[in-house]
């Protein structure tokens, strides 16, 4: 059974949906700032699952009010990284930490590799695994 029809990352919310518009962007951020998150834009090229840490663009929007500045920084970030994965997260910083509230990925490379399960066998009869992206058999400059 294929867990995953479309072949696509799934990471954050909206993942197993089509890409989603600018507009549908918008009333996302929207609801967001309702609640009082913080938005940052963030972006990688290789979105292994465990590497959890992409590199942020630009500066957490903590006192951003208006759904177009984020949005303006997210066009920046598709400008100067057209072929990496874009992720909005949005912050909660209600309990004094900031705990991620909300996550999806707004930008995806034309084709995505993805990832395989490499089996190896260890003492006795164990076997251990782990996932391998299949970006990485690259240079970091000529992932996508």
């Amino acid at each position: 059974m294929m867990t995953n029809p479309t072949g696509r990352l799934t990471q954050g919310q909206f993942s197993f949906l089509p890409d989603l518009t600018d507009a549908e962007i918008t009333a996302q951020i929207e609801y967001g700032l309702n609640k009082g998150y913080a938005w940052s834009v963030e972006y990688t090229d290789d979105p292994h699952p465990r590497n959890t840490y992409w590199e942020m663009f630009g500066m957490p929007m903590f006192d951003l009010k208006d759904a177009a500045g984020v949005l303006g920084e997210l066009k920046d970030c598709r400008k100067a990284f057209p072929n990496h994965y874009i992720r909005l997260m949005a912050f909660d910083s209600t309990r004094g930490v900031e705990s991620i509230a909300m996550s999806f990925i707004v930008n995806r490379p034309k084709k995505e590799p993805g990832f395989g399960l490499v089996r190896q066998e260890v003492q006795g009869r164990s076997m251990r695994y782990t996932v391998h992206s299949y970006a990485t058999d690259k240079p970091e400059a000529e992932r996508y």
